[in-house]
């Protein structure tokens, strides 16, 4: 089993990067939604860094939804879970790395970072010089039924309308 880290905001349009990621990876995967905070420098902060419970509370109800969508569509292939980082050294970030065992970082190639609160760093900053893999992915909505008209015109009516 693979394990990917997804960097994101908890926007419910980030889970679309799991399709992308289905399709491009042809095994197992475990994917990890990560969002990054660096450490207050307050000491009442740092003791309360274990009762980081408040911090899920910037998860909605919708993104829990759309994960559990895609738990059970791809039930059999499909590990999924949501970290912390709390930081701003590479080295740390390598660290956590190494605790998850992740084999790549993967970004949706219009990646726009938004910070949830004052805390939240960009994840560019350690994904980039982590020395782990880090790939970039198409978002399309691969589950749409586009309904198509077909626009083609028979050979006999062009020619009428030459005439």
């Amino acid at each position: 089993m693979k394990t990917v880290l997804v960097p994101t905001d908890f926007n419910v349009e980030s889970t679309k990067i799991i399709d992308a990621l289905m399709q491009s990876q042809h095994e197992k995967l475990n994917i990890i939604f990560l969002h990054a905070f660096k450490l207050s420098d307050s000491v009442t902060d740092m003791l309360m860094l274990n009762y980081r419970s408040r911090d899920y509370e910037n998860i909605s109800d919708e993104f829990y939804a759309q994960l559990n969508h895609y738990k059970s569509k791809y039930a059999s292939q499909l590990n999924l879970g949501i970290e912390y980082f709390y930081g701003s050294t590479v080295v740390a970030f390598k660290n956590f790395l190494e605790a998850l065992d992740v084999a790549c970082i993967a970004y949706p190639k219009a990646y726009n970072f938004k910070p949830i609160n004052k805390y939240s760093i960009d994840p560019k900053f350690l994904t980039g010089r982590s020395g782990c893999e880090v790939m970039e992915l198409d978002i399309i909505d691969h589950d749409v039924n586009e309904n198509l008209i077909e626009t083609k015109m028979h050979e006999r009516t062009l020619q009428n309308v030459n005439v």
